[in-house]
């Protein structure tokens, strides 16, 4: 295997182990490591849940002695700073890393390439821009974080044919089959917090949580967009709040009074002004969602809520699931109106995936830069 497939391969596996932690790593990064010497693998590490340990520990520990003279993949620029344990630079020159190859610099401050000075000051090689769109597409939420003060936003819908969630009475369960439900849970497994409007709240009464065999424990941060405070105390979420995390984004004009029982229930209030739309404003509570740590939230509704993100640029990716039916105009639409523009100017997205699950379509798309 040449020097570059090598490359490659043993890249596209850093970045596949920092995957697996996505929705449980951050404010960190979801990073992978595999150290390799003489193309056998001799450690393979992941970031741990809630940032620590970071994936270049794991991996040494996993190689042990035999790391001294090998190549270190990492997914994202070895850290530079001491925090709660000592930088992953040092830990490499330490256990005598020959090499190191990664995808890009880590845009945080207290690293952004200090870290690949470390490594080069000490003698060890270091590769970069190997799968660099890749690593970026895998920790989006993270580098969105770092650089915009915003996470990640990916919108999550299932629809019919034309693009319709509910029928003219509201019904709606199930328009997805059990394939494109299993997938939405695990989806919910990969952020950290999922997102829905005051309309479906009240409508479904959700839970919001993961319910696969194995990810009750991936439940991300429940968020409720709640501009009027209509949210009954008594339901599910509510009762539940001291259970599993949930988050109320509403006007910030509330009164104390107003907002205590929520508080008391264990609910955290998160407040935002309203914009001219008469909505929270979106932007904003972005900005919010990043200053509390979170760099990856999925949308699953409704139609205002995503209009609302749509029309303020935050949609970064959609995962579209199509079920193979029609309900007509008067069907619920998926979207609601957006603001009256040129054609050239409304959001636009590039496809990544397709997929059938089940008698399910499942298109994937990702904001076209």
């Amino acid at each position: 295997m040449s020097g570059k497939s090598a490359d490659l391969r043993f890249m596209a596996l850093a970045i596949e182990l920092g995957k697996r932690i996505l929705g449980q790593a951050a404010p960190n990064p979801a990073v992978g490591c595999v150290i390799v010497k003489d193309g056998i693998i001799l450690g393979r590490g992941v970031t741990g849940k809630g940032g620590r340990p970071h994936a270049e520990t794991g991996a040494l520990k996993e190689a042990g002695e035999a790391a001294k003279g090998a190549t270190a993949y990492v997914s994202l620029e070895p850290c530079a700073h001491e925090g709660q344990t000592g930088s992953c630079a040092r830990a490499l020159i330490d256990a005598g890393i020959a090499r190191v190859a990664a995808p890009m610099e880590d845009p945080d401050p207290r690293v952004c390439g200090k870290g690949f000075l470390m490594l080069r000051a000490a003698g060890v090689g270091v590769t970069t821009g190997i799968m660099e769109k890749e690593a970026g597409r895998a920790n989006e939420g993270f580098l969105k974080r770092v650089r915009y003060g915003r996470p990640m936003f990916t919108y999550k819908i299932a629809t019919s044919l034309d693009g319709r969630i509910a029928a003219e009475t509201g019904e709606s369960r199930w328009i997805s089959g059990e394939p494109a439900r299993n997938h939405a849970h695990r989806l919910r497994a990969t952020h950290d917090g999922i997102m829905i409007g005051i309309g479906v709240a009240l409508a479904d009464d959700p839970l919001l949580t993961c319910r696969l065999p194995g990810l009750e424990d991936a439940t991300p941060v429940r968020i409720v967009v709640d501009r009027k405070l209509r949210l009954p105390v008594d339901c599910q979420l509510i009762r539940t709040a001291t259970e599993r995390t949930v988050w109320i984004i509403t006007s910030s004009r509330h009164s104390a009074d107003a907002l205590a029982p929520y508080e008391k229930a264990g609910a955290r209030i998160v407040p935002v002004p309203v914009n001219e739309q008469g909505h929270a404003d979106p932007l904003v509570a972005a900005r919010k969602l990043g200053e509390l740590g979170l760099t990856r939230v999925l949308i699953e509704g409704g139609a205002s809520l995503a209009a609302a993100f749509f029309r303020d640029d935050l949609i970064d990716r959609v995962e579209w699931i199509t079920a193979p039916f029609v309900l007509g105009h008067k069907g619920r639409p998926a979207v609601e109106a957006l603001a009256a523009m040129r054609l050239a100017d409304y959001p636009r997205f590039c496809r990544l995936e397709s997929r059938m699950l089940g008698e399910d379509r499942l298109e994937v798309y990702a904001r076209s830069e």
